[in-house]
């Protein structure tokens, strides 16, 4: 699929579901079976088993948040640059979250929104692959909006309501990170995967500042530098050592 084939695609079929236990289980069913196509956009006003990455709870409140999953045609990609659409996909929530805040917004790598040291978006990928091909890649949303009551869970949760005082229609903003995501995925398909990297550092959470991480059982802080075209999170703790997803946690109050 080219770049010109996907223009206007994303979320012009949006379909709403009042209750569903996971988006994203709901959208890799439909696109496993042949009935989803690029750009099906899946919104819930009630996820009941919502998932984070590494299979972590994501705990939202209902009517509350936008809970969506979209489906993106990745057949024209290749599987070297699934960081690259996971860069644009934190970009897109990042966008819509600007536009309403004037609020420091910032990407925790490799994809929590973050605002004042507290979350206020999750994403997760998932991938339908074929041998050594790319088919789909379903882009999971979990974003506070309204929500201002939190399980005690969660460590570190914010909602843009606690940041601008206001209520959102969770629909309609939906809606719009579909059309900002549609505008953000074109520069994949043009090979300007550089100028995607060097804004997803520009946003880069705690970025030349040193902070706490654990990797296994070992507890070490470190200069958080930049993330290189791999994907993987520089780290200058003495020396510099760069991480893969899923290495290292951050450690944070």
């Amino acid at each position: 699929m080219s770049a010109a084939s996907i223009n206007n695609q994303i979320g012009k079929r949006f379909i709403e579901l009042l209750s569903v236990d996971s988006t994203n289980n709901y959208a890799m069913q439909q696109a496993k079976s042949g009935l989803a196509q690029h750009g099906y956009a899946y919104f819930a006003h009630e996820q009941t088993a919502g998932r984070g990455q590494f299979n972590k709870q994501w705990l939202t409140e209902k009517n509350e948040n936008v809970i969506l999953s979209v489906v993106i045609d990745t057949s024209a990609l290749a599987l070297t640059q699934q960081f690259v659409l996971n860069m644009i996909v934190a970009l897109s929530v990042m966008e819509l979250l600007n536009k309403y805040t004037t609020e420091k917004i910032k990407i925790k790598w490799p994809n929590d929104i973050y605002c004042r040291d507290r979350k206020a978006a999750g994403i997760l990928i998932e991938n339908i692959i074929q041998g050594k091909k790319w088919q789909f890649a379903i882009a999971g949303f979990g974003i506070n909006i309204n929500q201002t009551v939190f399980d005690p869970v969660l460590k570190n949760p914010i909602s843009l309501k606690q940041l601008t005082g206001k209520n959102y229609n969770t629909v309609d903003l939906a809606k719009e990170l579909c059309a900002i995501l549609n505008q953000g995925i074109q520069p994949i398909f043009s090979g300007k995967e550089d100028v995607i990297l060097k804004r997803y550092n520009n946003a880069l959470y705690k970025q030349n500042e040193v902070v706490k991480f654990k990797q296994g059982t070992k507890n070490f802080a470190g200069k958080v530098k930049h993330v290189d075209a791999f994907g993987k999170l520089i780290i200058e703790s003495g020396i510099e050592q760069s991480f893969e997803n899923g290495q290292i946690e951050w450690v944070i109050k």
